[in-house]
C-alpha cells in the first residue's frame, strides 16, 4: 500500500513522512506563521500543517461555561475555551499566503478543517486532509472529506476500537487513500503520558486494517514514541512545532522546537537504515568478520597421509578460512583419511580427505 502526498510517496518502503503541526503556534501573527514554516523545513519536516476552525463552528461557549470549570489541559488556560479557539483561528485569507510560502521552500502544505465551509475552502490548496481525533465519530464530515478524492489522514485519540473501525470503514468505502494514526489526546506534556500512548495498538491496526498506512500523532515529550512507532510500522509522524516552548499558548508547551525536531528526524533516518531487511543473511559489512569470528576444523597435530581421522585429531579454531570444513561437519570428517600430509594447525579441506 502506498499513497502520494505532494511530491512524496508514503508507504512501508518509503521514508517516514514528518508533519510539523504549527496549529495555533502562529499566535495570531501571519509573519510568525511563515517563519515557523521556514524553521520546520530547515529542521527536516516534509509538511507544515495548520488548523482551520472558526470558534462558533467547533465549540459551544454555552457548553463549556455550563461545565462549571475547565478540565484537563484546558484547566491552565487563562481565557475561556471559546476565546482561546477564537484567538487561535486562522483567517481563511491566510491560506493562499501560507501555501505559497510552503511551495517556495518545497514543503507540503495542508490543514485540518473543522467545518464543511473550511473543507471546501481548503480543497484547492492542499494535497491531503488531516482529520483530528475529536472528529472520529462525526461520520458525515469523514464522508465529506473522503469524497474530495485526496488522501485522508485521521488520528484516533480518545476513541475505542469500535469507533476506529467504524471511521475507517466509513472512509475506505469512499476513498482507499487512508493513513490511520495512533494518538493520545492528553496535551499536558506530563511524563505520565508515556503510560497511555499504547504504541502496540499499531500492531492491532496493522492486523485489522492491512489496506491502510499507519501513523502516529504524538504529544509526548521527546522522540521515544516516534522511534517506537516507526519500528512498529508507522510511516507518517505528526508532532506540534514551535520555535520556543516557553511562549504562552495552548500548543507551545508540548511542541517540538527546531533542535529537537531535527534530532528526531536524524534519529529516525538512522532507525530506518537499521531496520533494514526482514531476511537474515551475512550482511555486506560482515564478509570479513564472518571469517575472523567463526571457527573451522584444523589439525590438532601433524597428520600423515593415510591416517584415519578420529575426533581427537581435530581442533575447532578461528579463523574460518575460506574453503575450510566448518564445525557442523565434524561427524562426516571422523572416519575419513588424509590423502596428503597436513601440518598441525592447518585448516581441513574436503580436497585433503578421502
Amino acid at each position: 500500500m502506498e499513497i502520494q502526498i505532494g511530491s512524496h510517496k508514503i508507504g512501508e518502503n518509503y521514508p517516514t513522512y514528518f508533519i510539523a503541526d504549527i496549529a495555533a503556534n502562529h499566535d495570531g501573527d501571519l509573519e510568525r506563521a511563515k517563519m515557523l514554516i521556514r524553521l520546520a523545513k530547515n529542521a527536516g519536516a516534509d509538511a507544515a500543517k495548520f488548523q482551520n476552525f472558526r470558534a462558533p463552528q467547533i465549540v459551544s461557549d454555552y457548553g463549556f461555561q455550563s461545565m462549571g470549570g475547565q478540565v484537563s489541559h484546558q484547566a491552565t488556560w487563562k481565557k475561556s475555551v471559546f476565546q482561546v479557539y477564537q484567538d487561535a483561528s486562522i483567517p481563511f485569507e491566510w491560506t493562499p499566503i501560507l501555501k505559497a510560502e510552503c511551495d517556495q521552500i518545497g514543503l507540503d502544505y495542508f490543514s485540518s478543517p473543522y467545518d464543511f465551509g473550511a473543507t471546501d475552502m481548503l480543497d484547492p490548496y492542499i494535497p491531503a486532509y488531516k482529520i483530528g481525533s475529536g472528529e472520529i465519530d462525526w461520520l458525515e464530515t469523514l464522508e465529506y472529506m473522503a469524497r474530495k478524492g485526496k488522501p485522508v489522514i485521521i488520528a484516533s485519540g480518545a476513541s475505542t476500537i469500535g469507533e476506529v473501525q467504524r471511521a475507517v470503514h466509513t472512509i475506505l468505502a469512499i476513498n482507499p487513500q487512508l493513513v490511520l494514526m495512533q494518538c493520545n489526546t492528553n496535551y499536558t506534556a506530563s511524563l505520565e503520558n508515556f503510560d497511555h500512548i499504547h504504541l502496540r495498538v499499531l500492531n492491532t491496526y496493522q492486523t485489522m486494517f492491512p489496506q491502510v498506512i499507519l501513523g502516529l500523532s504524538d504529544h509526548t515529550p521527546g522522540l521515544a514514541t516516534v522511534l517506537g512507532a516507526v519500528t512498529l510500522g508507522a510511516r507518517v509522524i505528526e508532532k506540534h512545532f514551535t520555535d520556543d516552548n516557553n511562549r504562552v499558548g495552548p500548543d507551545h508547551k508540548f511542541a517540538m522546537n527546531p533542535l529537537s525536531w531535527a534530532d528526531m528526524v536524524a534519529r529516525t533516518r538512522e532507525l530506518e537504515r537499521a531496520l533494514g531487511s526482514a531476511d537474515k543473511f551475512v550482511a555486506g559489512n560482515e564478509q570479513e568478520t564472518v571469517i575472523v569470528q567463526r571457527r573451522c576444523l584444523r589439525a590438532r597435530r601433524d597428520i600423515r597421509t593415510g591416517e584415519v581421522f578420529t575426533r581427537e585429531m581435530i581442533d575447532v579454531l578461528r579463523p574460518a578460512s575460506p574453503g575450510a570444513i566448518l564445525p557442523p561437519y565434524i561427524p562426516e570428517v571422523v572416519g575419513t583419511h588424509a590423502i596428503v600430509d597436513i601440518p598441525k594447525g592447518k585448516e581441513l579441506r574436503w580436497t585433503d580427505l578421502g
